[in-house]
């Protein structure tokens, strides 16, 4: 399955991005999605995943109540809704997808990643 992200850009702290993330090649209905980012000189880490059905999520304790991950698997894409976004979100932001039943926040279990798109929030 191929992935690519974008949605990404500048803006203000206290501000709204959404990013989207739309599957090629294989219906995405089967695997669960997670999104992940990377600021520079740090490691790549968890945001949020989803469920295949969308029925489960979970979230990064950092983002947990300001960003929200969804799914429409008609459209074969993924989605990140991020509000109330602070300069420490500034990152590359990865979509990510796993053929499995399980919701993970472990980037090692995931099998297949998008190419990036970068959030910068400004102060």
């Amino acid at each position: 399955v191929q992935l690519q992200a974008f949605g990404g850009g500048l803006v203000q702290a206290g501000g709204s991005l959404r990013l989207s993330c739309a599957a090629s090649g294989r219906s995405l209905k089967s695997y669960v999605m997670g999104w992940f980012r990377q600021a520079p000189g740090k490691e790549r880490e968890f945001v949020a995943a989803i469920s295949r059905s969308g029925g489960s999520t979970s979230y990064a304790d950092s983002v947990k109540g300001r960003f929200t991950i969804s799914r429409d698997n008609a459209k074969n894409t993924v989605y990140l809704q991020m509000n109330s976004l602070k300069p420490e979100d500034t990152a590359v932001y990865y979509c990510a997808a796993v053929y499995s039943t399980f919701v993970s926040s472990d980037r090692d279990n995931y099998n297949y990643w998008g190419q990036g798109t970068q959030v910068t929030v400004s102060s």
